[in-house]
């Protein structure tokens, strides 16, 4: 079997800890591991298959020799290394959204649009963590009639803004149960026992640039340029795993057992669809593992056309770091 040398830009956070658990998890064959970060990491190490792993300093140099680099780094420090990386011959992998819209670069969920894969020229975009989660949960129903329109609501885990969410959340519980108070610097209100109806800044007739992900990457991922998508994007004090509440609506009508049938034999996809014995998909147990939990699909009472459905998914995993394996595992 082929060994491939595998760059982590930005190893050192959350999803770059999680790709390089993911690369072991999987098996993919990595001959050498090249874990990239700032200068205040730079030298330490990391483990990696049993063996501690030096963090390089994360330059134009670093990228020599490199086969596949994965990137879980913000967008100006993609587009910062992004030209060093395809002259060095090495296909990027792309976590942030410097490139997602870019017309030149395949953005790819591999359930849904792995073919596009070959279109690449030397960058591919992984898309945002809640488009992942809910293309992934809708695309066997897209197979079954094209999705006119689509109104989601995500509810999306403290996680999904860095490791200093989950901290964030819980020193507010410990502080309130204290009787004291903590000043929130994560978050622009106070998380624990609270929503925040605001994730990303305002961009558009009052939509936020994460609400407008999902309309734009989604019709990317899903070759559906008319396809028209509103959102609602909430934080909530869960700590790890978002969930979206979707309503599809086509141009024919769709039944309740078309979709649950479709969607148990989609892959990356568990159906969790039980009401009367309380079973559907929550944050808890979607949680550290890579399947798409979905459930509660009924019919959208408001469209003969539509249908519900209800959808959880671990962000840190299938809606980043996981998605970004699933690319360079097409790739070779």
């Amino acid at each position: 079997m082929k060994m491939y040398t595998v760059a982590v830009l930005g190893a050192t956070g959350a999803v770059g800890q999680e790709m390089i658990k993911i690369l072991e998890e999987r098996n993919f064959p990595v001959g050498k591991l090249v874990p990239l970060a700032s200068a205040r990491s730079a030298g330490k190490t990391l483990r990696f298959k049993g063996e501690d792993v030096t963090i390089g300093l994360a330059c134009d140099e670093a990228f020599e020799g490199v086969d596949i680099v994965l990137g879980a780094a913000e967008n100006d420090i993609a587009k910062q290394f992004a030209p060093a990386i395809v002259k060095a011959g090495a296909v990027f992998v792309d976590n942030s959204s410097a490139f997602r819209l870019d017309p030149d670069v395949p953005l790819i969920v591999p359930e849904v649009n792995a073919q596009d894969v070959k279109n690449h020229k030397g960058i591919i975009s992984n898309p945002n963590c809640s488009t992942i989660i809910t293309v992934t949960a809708v695309n066997a129903l897209n197979a079954i009639a094209p999705i006119k329109a689509m109104t989601a609501s995500t509810y999306q885990a403290v996680s999904g803004a860095g490791a200093g969410g989950p901290v964030e959340l819980m020193s507010e519980v410990e502080a309130l149960s204290a009787g004291s108070t903590y000043e929130p610097k994560i978050f622009p209100y106070q998380i624990a026992y609270n929503l925040i109806p605001q994730i990303g800044g305002e961009q558009t007739d009052g939509y936020t640039s994460e609400e407008m992900k999902l309309q734009n990457e989604g019709r990317k991922i899903m070759h559906l340029p008319e396809m028209k998508v509103t959102c609602t994007c909430v934080r909530v004090p869960v700590v790890r795993s978002h969930s979206i509440s979707v309503s599809l609506h086509f141009d024919v009508p769709v039944t309740v057992e078309q979709a649950r049938q479709a969607i148990a034999n989609a892959p990356g996809c568990k159906l969790v669809d039980d009401l009367s014995k309380k079973q559907y998909p929550m944050p808890l147990d979607t949680t550290d593992q890579d399947l798409v939990f979905v459930g509660r699909i009924r019919p959208d009472l408001t469209d003969d056309c539509g249908i519900s459905l209800w959808c959880c998914g671990d962000q840190v995993r299938k809606g980043a770091a996981t998605n970004c394996v699933q690319i360079a595992e097409l790739l070779i």
